[in-house]
């Protein structure tokens, strides 16, 4: 096996809607640098299974991000795994840059653009990349990327529903600096368009602060809803 073969894991839930989308996107990635493509499906209900099976391998899982990757893992046959979400668009040229720029180091993220036009995404996405690179604290929209080995022996992401990214980058550091690419990943402004720019980024920061402060994951999720 070529020492860069790089596994991808997708975790979806009720992702139908898009389902076509992501298809076109993912079969963009089966290259000599892919090992596979896990697409993890945590109890969708819209067919989303159904829909993706037919070009992935689709694993089923319980529901939450943290279980569905830690199970995709599993079945990794890489040396390097990258996480990326169903809303997330990624090209060949960003495996290439994963295997090569993140060579000399043991994980990874890239920068981040939100998918939306308006200039308040503009400053959101800036002010996540420089916090990203300032704190080596990567979120699972800039498409995580380690080494198996190391995740393997750290246990993979701890099961909790929330902050899974957040906690995972925050062991990660123990191990090593971050590759922060500068290449750019795209990902889905939805959620930001669907409750507000401000209220959205508001609620992030206060989650955040009270992961700091200690409090769980679990009471934490509940604001997120």
């Amino acid at each position: 096996m070529n020492n860069f073969n790089l596994s991808i894991i997708v975790p979806v839930y009720n992702e139908a809607q898009h389902a076509e989308k992501l298809i076109r996107r993912l079969r963009l990635l089966s290259d000599g640098l892919v090992a596979d493509i896990i697409v993890v499906d945590g109890g969708s209900t819209d067919g989303t299974p159904e829909k993706l099976g037919k070009q992935f391998n689709v694993v089923k899982s319980e529901k939450g991000r943290a279980k569905q990757m830690n199970e995709g893992a599993k079945l990794a046959t890489g040396t390097w795994l990258m996480f990326v979400h169903a809303d997330t668009e990624i090209a060949p040229s960003h495996i290439e840059a994963a295997v090569s720029q993140g060579a000399m180091h043991k994980w990874g993220r890239f920068n981040v653009r939100l998918s939306g036009r308006r200039f308040s995404f503009r400053v959101i996405e800036t002010f996540i990349n420089v916090r990203s690179r300032l704190t080596g604290v990567a979120t699972g929209d800039q498409c995580i990327f380690v080494r198996k080995s190391v995740f393997d022996d750290m246990g993979g992401f701890n099961n909790i529903p929330l902050m899974e990214d957040v906690d995972l980058s925050k062991r990660l550091k123990a191990h090593g600096k971050p590759a922060c690419l500068k290449k750019v990943v795209t990902t889905s402004s939805r959620r930001w368009e669907e409750f507000g720019t401000v209220k959205t980024v508001l609620l992030m920061w206060k989650l955040r602060y009270l992961f700091w402060r200690g409090v769980s994951p679990e009471d934490l999720s509940k604001l997120y809803r």
